[in-house]
């Protein structure tokens, strides 16, 4: 898929979102990139062979203090190539992409993996 085809579905999937996590979108920046780098998800996982889909960087809202507003703003980048290697149907891939923002996002609001459960999300 180009990368325009996947910038739609990353779009659909933020338009699908719950309103108290759109809320949030305006607090932080979305990338995709192709992979991640093995280095980082060797820091991350312990093990370079795993497959991550998404990553959240950035201070935690529940964390932020007025000193940190001159810095740069939190960001979740989503790896198109792991995503689409893994799901090869267009629609379990739109799903996916939904599930790996929300992930993301909850950990850039504070939540626990409950709360990712209330907004019907696992």
């Amino acid at each position: 898929m180009c990368r325009r085809a996947f910038e739609r579905l990353v779009q659909k999937a933020l338009k699908r979102l719950p309103m108290e996590l759109q809320q949030a979108l305006d607090n932080l920046a979305i990338v995709i990139e192709d992979w991640p780098d093995p280095e980082l998800i060797e820091e991350i996982t312990g093990d370079s062979t795993e497959v991550i889909y998404g990553l959240f960087s950035g201070t935690p809202l529940p964390e932020r203090r007025f000193e940190d507003s001159g810095d740069l703003p939190p960001v979740i980048v989503l790896y198109q190539r792991p995503l689409e290697e893994d799901f090869l149907d267009r629609g379990e891939l739109a799903c996916e992409v939904e599930i790996t923002i929300v992930h993301e996002l909850a950990h850039f609001m504070g939540f626990n993996e409950d709360a990712i459960r209330e907004f019907g999300y696992e």
